[in-house]
């Protein structure tokens, strides 16, 4: 039977930057503009799997994807999310909130609060790029 993982399957979105170790894209879902994840480039289902120097890497990276996603985004909230229930391989969610997106103050995975407003986000991967690249030179 072979992998049936979707990380390890596809990319996982549109990539915005990969090293070695991990990637970064961003999810195609407009009801969280700038939903970004980071995602392990090899198969393993927990953080204290990787090496010391792995997991402190993998952090680094999820925090600079928060940080650049604040700068361009200055979102309300970041949320930071690690589950990997239904996709057991390290990825972490980085998801910018506002306060008119559909489910703030509530979880993105909690019921709808309000409709949504469509974003004009057609230059928003272009930015997230350039930023990412001079961040993580």
């Amino acid at each position: 039977m072979g992998n049936t993982c979707v990380f390890c399957n596809s990319v996982g979105g549109e990539l915005l930057w990969q090293n070695d170790l991990c990637r970064i894209v961003l999810v195609d879902d407009l009801n969280y503009v700038g939903f970004c994840r980071v995602i392990l480039n090899k198969h393993i289902k927990e953080m204290t799997d990787l090496s010391e120097a792995e997991r402190i890497n993998v952090m680094q990276i999820t925090f600079v994807v928060e940080q650049v996603l604040r700068d361009v985004l200055q979102p309300t909230k970041i949320n930071l999310a690690s589950l990997g229930n239904k996709t057991p391989h390290i990825h972490w969610h980085v998801i910018p909130r506002f306060e008119n997106d559909v489910h703030f103050p509530e979880t993105v995975w909690s019921a709808e609060v309000r409709r949504a407003e469509k974003p004009n986000i057609q230059d928003l991967a272009l930015t997230l790029k350039a930023k990412l690249a001079d961040a993580l030179r």
